[in-house]
């Protein structure tokens, strides 16, 4: 049935476009049966100019989510099903990733500052010591985070401190600030031709510049440093409105049904991100979680909160393994090596390449690999970091059990590492019980549809419980017994401890950018004191002397 008037017509479909971290998505959903009908997948690029450091390109961003687009549409249509049902389109991303873009060429003017960046380790440091005794938390009463390198507010003054276009355009009222998912719609809308320029509450709650209780910006938060009316400008799916918009967190959460307070999912993407419904009132965590709005599905419906534990690096490690270290081609690879050896032989991988997210929130520590002997090998290694992430999720669930009172007596689980099935099960033996796996993983996708789909003047998409698709799931169950896993558990906390305040200062540079050998404290008083005892010397042993210890300091290595 190739002719046009023979399309085959599935009732209302709704399309999502997910932008992540690592790779961007188009996804189109049948809005009664939550089927996903096509789909197509770019990877995006990550750039790491200095240590620390790590951006996209914007323009490739975009670039991508037209091609997912286009392509998507093509292989629908070879399909024989009709474009035109497609009714609404929600948008999901990367959340905290920062830009900003000039809104009358509608360029760029900078990269995109990715949310694990940790340029901004000494804005956030001076932040916090103008605080009320030096307090991380001093913030949190109103936004529910932690002062931190994470979110977009101090992305923000990092860009108008450095970046003499940011500045400028500042100056001259042309500068848009804005979340992957603000860049996206202005762009899809219009652009510089009156795109719209917005975002949507599970977003703006992660900028540290919204009181997630007035559910508003805070001009306190901006001093101290939705239904969305839009649609479609151009392309295959042009006056389509986009009509919802969630963080991708949010998403795989609505995704996931999690409606109920109570109900809770783990997403292993880049980063892993565990979120529980926390119902209609933000609760605070004391065991170093965050507060989040977790979705509002409309203009008038209430918003609902979570708690949130985030890691920083999960799939991440995957490709420092495979591009950093060249030992593994990709994740395949990974589980193979990890499943040939099926323990890691005392060996701990601390990936705390951005530091150390919840609960220590802790910026100073650093990646470590401990415990090795002369039998370790790489798939002790591929091991061990599998194992990293399953520690990382436990010790989140366990404040996130501390903070409710009501321990979780499962994990449901979601995104692209979950397709490791030895994974999945190191999961369920680290925490003591079953991990629970829809069969389908595209639920951040499914969310965004979800929402879009329900959209008041969309309601395509029932979100009563009654008219739910029913999820069909895989279920590990813990198959190691309770004291191996607590034995194991504790030498990651120790291996933890060692990672902790390894990096204590922000490097200072010189004008060429480089990094000055006065940048570590005590190596620094070193050859200051070292100085200072060639000037003595001078006068003890003459000129001479001094000469010739001045040649060799100057011949020095200095690491």
């Amino acid at each position: 049935m190739a002719a046009s008037s023979s399309r085959i017509m599935l009732g209302p479909l709704v399309a999502a476009i997910d932008q992540g971290t690592s790779s961007t998505r188009f996804l189109v959903f049948n809005s009664k049966t939550a089927e996903l009908l096509s789909h197509h997948q770019v990877e995006i690029k990550q750039s790491f100019p200095k240590e620390g450091w790590v951006e996209e390109d914007p323009r490739e961003i975009l670039q991508s989510v037209y091609e997912c687009m286009e392509r998507t549409c093509e292989k629908l249509t070879q399909l024989n099903i009709d474009i035109s049902n497609i009714k609404a389109i929600g948008v999901t991303n990367q959340r905290e990733t920062t830009l900003v873009w000039d809104k009358e060429t509608g360029e760029p003017l900078y990269n995109a500052i990715v949310w694990l960046d940790l340029r901004t380790q000494s804005t956030v440091e001076r932040l916090i010591n103008k605080t009320p005794g030096r307090n991380k938390n001093h913030l949190k009463h109103k936004t529910g985070l932690p002062i931190s390198t994470y979110f977009s507010a101090v992305k923000l003054r990092w860009l108008m401190d450095n970046v003499d276009e940011v500045h400028e355009a500042i100056l001259s009222h042309r500068a848009m600030f804005g979340t992957i998912d603000s860049w996206l719609i202005w762009c899809l809308t219009g652009g510089k031709k009156g795109g719209v320029h917005c975002t949507d509450v599970t977003n703006a709650s992660r900028t540290m510049l919204f009181n997630i209780h007035t559910m508003d910006w805070d001009p306190e938060l901006c001093r101290y440093d939705s239904r969305l009316e839009c649609h479609l400008k151009s392309g295959a799916l042009t006056g389509i409105p986009i009509s919802g918009c969630l963080g991708d967190q949010s998403a795989a959460l609505v995704g996931q049904m999690c409606f109920q307070d109570g109900h809770a999912k783990n997403t292993y993407g880049t980063g892993c991100f565990l979120l529980r419904n926390t119902g209609s009132k933000p609760v605070m965590s004391d065991h170093g979680l965050l507060t989040t709005v977790a979705y509002k599905l409309g203009r008038d419906k209430p918003a609902c909160y979570a708690l949130e534990g985030s890691v920083a690096i999960a799939g991440a490690v995957v490709r420092w393994l495979k591009d950093n270290l060249g030992i593994i081609d990709g994740s395949e690879e990974l589980e193979k090596l990890a499943a040939s050896v099926g323990t890691s032989y005392g060996c701990y991988f601390v990936p705390a390449f951005s530091g150390l997210y919840a609960p220590y929130w802790e910026p100073s520590a650093r990646g470590i690999i401990c415990g090795l002997t002369q039998f370790t090998n790489r798939s002790h290694l591929a091991f061990a970091a599998l194992e990293a992430v399953c520690f990382q999720t436990r010790e989140i669930l366990d404040a996130m059990n501390q903070d409710s009172g009501i321990p979780l007596n499962q994990l449901q689980v979601d995104g692209g590492m979950t397709s490791n099935r030895l994974l999945m099960q190191l999961q369920a033996d680290i925490l003591c019980i079953p991990v629970v796996k829809p069969s389908m993983p595209e639920t951040t996708a499914l969310g965004a549809a979800m929402a879009a789909g329900a959209a008041e003047g969309v309601s395509v998409w029932s979100l009563s419980p009654e008219d739910l698709s029913e999820v069909t799931s895989e279920k590990f169950e813990p198959q190691i017994n309770p004291e191996e896993s607590e034995f194991r558990y504790a030498r990651w906390k120790k291996a933890v401890q060692k990672a902790m305040n390894w990096e204590t200062t922000e490097p200072i540079c010189n004008g060429n950018g480089e990094t000055s050998i006065f940048s570590s404290v005590p190596l620094g008083f070193y050859i200051l004191g070292s100085m200072l005892m060639l000037i003595g010397a001078k006068y003890i042993s003459g000129q001479c002397l001094l000469a010739c210890i001045s040649a060799e300091c100057v011949h020095m290595p200095v690491s």
